[in-house]
């Protein structure tokens, strides 16, 4: 089952999202406030991925670690 959880700043505006529950090599999907897809994490693999497939983190799987760098 997908669960989409929407994240947001202090003024409660929307500056992403990340919707889990995928099977396969990715569990979640990260976007920007816009809807464009900005990353992936692997809880399988323990990594995440920017927008264009490059590792920024091998050893956590955390939708944070996009949404700070691409939506402020």
């Amino acid at each position: 089952m997908l669960k989409k959880t929407y994240v947001r700043d202090g003024k409660n505006q929307i500056i992403g999202s990340f919707t889990t529950g995928y099977k396969g090599s990715f569990e979640t999907l990260v976007r920007d406030e816009h809807g464009n897809v900005i990353g992936r994490t692997s809880e399988r693999f323990k990594t995440t991925r920017d927008g264009k497939g490059n590792l920024v983190s091998i050893k956590s799987a955390n939708p944070g670690l996009l949404l700070g760098r691409n939506c402020r």
